[in-house]
């Protein structure tokens, strides 16, 4: 499938006047329910896989996936133009709608606050974490990453040896929440926080069977 031609200076102009609607607060009034969800890559198809737990046991309630084909080049600061189609097709097909949502990628340790987990909190209206695992920009002092003198996020070392997290706010979830509740899930001896390894897993997984298939046909 061709992929569209894009203008990236247009869709960074969106992003700066999307990001005057992002809310750094918590809008929700409890957790029930947290969701991973994560991308494989197949070729120039995108593997979205979204995974809800119980908040407290982290116990799994329910699996979804969806595969949707590429339609732009991978740009730094531009993931979710590339990805929200297939996680949305995703979360579309959940029973079960979770409170928060876990997202691999940026919130608003971006340089317009506009990374993959705040921008499918923003379309989908649903209070969402990031959780990266390498800086697109900012400094860091004392476990805190600060974007243009703004603190946006926090350093998360999970496990001895691993590489640290970085964990901020998407939308509709407040900075010391995003934290608190990214260390809730956390389990050992897992890097990722519980909902997110799932995903990943599921993710990782669902590549693969796809991969055995087109090997036997």
């Amino acid at each position: 499938m061709k992929r569209t031609m894009i203008d990236f200076d247009k869709l960074r102009e969106e992003q700066t006047r999307l990001s005057k609607s992002v809310i750094i607060a918590d809008r929700f009034r409890k957790v029930e329910t947290i969701a991973g969800i994560d991308q494989s890559y197949m070729g120039n198809d995108i593997i979205s896989c979204i995974v809800v737990c119980n908040a407290k046991t982290l116990e799994v309630i329910e699996t979804q996936s969806a595969t949707v084909p590429s339609m732009i080049p991978y740009k730094p600061g531009f993931l979710a133009y590339r990805e929200m189609p297939a996680m949305i097709e995703a979360f579309g097909k959940l029973e079960n709608s979770p409170d928060i949502i876990l997202v691999d990628g940026h919130g608003i340790t971006h340089p317009r606050k506009m990374g993959i987990a705040t921008h499918v909190g923003l379309v989908l209206g649903r209070p969402t974490i990031g959780i990266a695992q390498s800086l697109i920009t900012g400094n860091i002092e004392n476990g805190k990453i600060f974007i243009d003198n703004e603190l946006r996020g926090f350093e998360v070392r999970t496990k001895e040896h691993a590489r640290v997290l970085y964990v901020s706010p998407g939308h509709m979830v407040s900075l010391g929440a995003s934290l608190k509740i990214v260390q809730d899930c956390l389990r050992h001896p897992h890097k990722l926080p519980e909902p997110l390894h799932l995903a990943h897993k599921a993710a990782r997984r669902e590549l693969k069977e796809r991969r055995e298939v087109k090997a036997v046909n």
